[in-house]
């Protein structure tokens, strides 16, 4: 089996590069990915054969023209595309249905999965604590005892709050592209670490999952 992996950040490729060799692990060798990172998740255009600007790289905004060509040059391969985005504050359900009718209007139609981390990314490192104070010894545990696992609290902000000096109130204040900069070094640090079988995030788990089903066709 073959993945072709969307992502919404940098920071996120990170995770999902780190993440997706634990989760093959001993079948690495009988399948492959890649994954592909972007610059923003956008909005999912209200025309969905419009072509959009492919050097802007916003994820929501090219998906349309990115699955209709994946229908054309995988339907001879088993392979399949795994779209992974953060929640933000968006309704769940609304949004899985909203991405559904894209590939619903793809002919032919690529194999796809969608999984939605809950309310971001940061949720799957969150889910595991151990792989956070291995990479940072001193997180602060007050800080990491309080977050309710994949709530809609300020994920990141959350994770800040625990490993950055100043927490993100002083990020924040740094602006873009400081933040992005800062979580990518969170997903170096911590990815490496992570136990992918005994992670608490719901949804990490039901991406965990989707792969290793897809592992069995």
């Amino acid at each position: 089996m073959h993945f072709e992996i969307l992502v919404e950040d940098a920071s996120g490729k990170i995770i999902l590069d780190s993440v997706l060799k634990k989760i093959l692990s001993l079948n690495i060798h009988k399948h492959s990915y890649t994954i592909h990172g972007y610059k923003g998740i956008g909005r999912i255009p209200k025309n969905l054969k419009r072509l959009s600007d492919p050097q802007k790289r916003i994820l929501m905004n090219q998906l349309p023209g990115i699955l209709r060509g994946y229908g054309r040059s995988l339907q001879h391969f088993q392979a399949t595309v795994v779209v992974v985005v953060d929640l933000d504050d968006r309704n769940c359900i609304e949004f899985k249905n909203e991405m559904t009718h894209i590939v619903n209007s793809c002919f032919p139609k690529p194999e796809t999965i969608f999984r939605i981390a809950i309310e971001e990314i940061e949720a799957w490192l969150l889910g595991d604590i151990q792989a956070i104070k291995t990479a940072y010894p001193s997180a602060k545990d007050n800080i990491l005892e309080r977050y309710h696992q994949d709530s809609i609290c300020g994920t990141w902000e959350i994770l800040a709050d625990a490993i950055y000096h100043g927490g993100s109130k002083s990020l924040k204040q740094s602006g873009w592209p400081h933040i992005g900069i800062a979580k990518c070094e969170w997903a170096r640090n911590i990815s490496p670490h992570m136990d992918v079988d005994s992670n608490q995030s719901k949804s990490f788990q039901v991406f965990r999952d989707s792969i290793r089903n897809r592992l069995k066709i």
